[in-house]
């Protein structure tokens, strides 16, 4: 399979779980707080919907930031009932379902613009996974409700993170010139991600003694990375935890926040 045809996949199954989950909410779980402070279930909603519309027509050779409509097409999106936003969503993603349809391996290689700067447009729907997929927990975490937290959608939204690790490590922590740090990943998606610093922080294949080791489940991980939970509650909690230095395992902890 491509790139192309393994993106497809991972992107229909996130969008239909997100979509089974809108179909099953009630009147008063759509007001509920979401893990981003800004915004409730409705919220949340409406920010997926409103990427997604946005994307229509839009064509990775554009030279035009997709994003800046967002402002615009949100506020038409936002003044839906939960009713009425639901079967937007469905139409939208429908919609653009049908169009990546069309494209190719060339287009999916293609250069294009992305959130985090300029890549592929591969690179651009790998995000769009990452995304949604953390939005998904945005709302189930606080509605209680469970999610498998495992495949495709989960394994990318991972690489995600562990692609910014370096970042973590050498900015956000603050792992000092010499020490190494391991991040054991267990539960879903079960990984071990190696940083060394050596005059910078970045990913190692092997790290024989580790100055910290932080563990923590996979989705524990990724709402940590996300800034959705309160480092200090999972602590108390045991959902993460660490060994080796306790002062830089802390610091770890408290500190793998890189995106909100």
């Amino acid at each position: 399979m491509s790139t192309r045809t393994d993106l497809l996949a991972t992107l229909q199954s996130t969008f239909r779980d997100f979509g089974s989950l809108l179909d099953s909410l009630s009147p008063e779980q759509w007001k509920v707080q979401s893990l981003c402070p800004a915004w409730t279930v409705h919220g949340v909603v409406v920010h997926v919907t409103t990427v997604e519309a946005v994307l229509l027509g839009w064509r990775p050779d554009s030279a035009e930031n997709p994003f800046l409509r967002m402002g615009e097409v949100a506020a038409e999106i936002g003044a839906m009932t939960p009713a009425e936003l639901t079967a937007r969503h469905h139409e939208v993603v429908a919609a653009r379902m049908a169009e990546l349809a069309t494209m190719t391996d060339a287009d999916f290689d293609a250069p294009s613009f992305t959130p985090v700067g300029p890549g592929t447009y591969a690179r651009f729907m790998a995000i769009r996974v990452f995304d949604t997929w953390v939005h998904h927990r945005d709302i189930t975490v606080p509605l209680g409700i469970a999610t498998d937290d495992s495949g495709p959608a989960a394994e990318i939204s991972l690489g995600e993170v562990e692609g910014s690790i370096g970042y973590i490590a050498g900015k956000k922590i603050g792992v000092p010139d010499g020490k190494g740090i391991a991040f054991e990943v267990t539960g879903a998606v079960p990984r071990r991600i190696l940083v060394k610093v050596d005059g910078r922080a970045a990913r190692v294949a092997e790290l024989p003694d580790p100055d910290v080791t932080l563990t923590a489940d996979t989705l524990t991980f990724m709402l940590l990375a996300c800034g959705r939970i309160d480092p200090d509650a999972a602590i108390a909690a045991g959902s993460v935890r660490w060994t080796g230095d306790d002062e830089l395992g802390g610091r770890a902890a408290r500190n793998l926040a890189f995106t909100m």
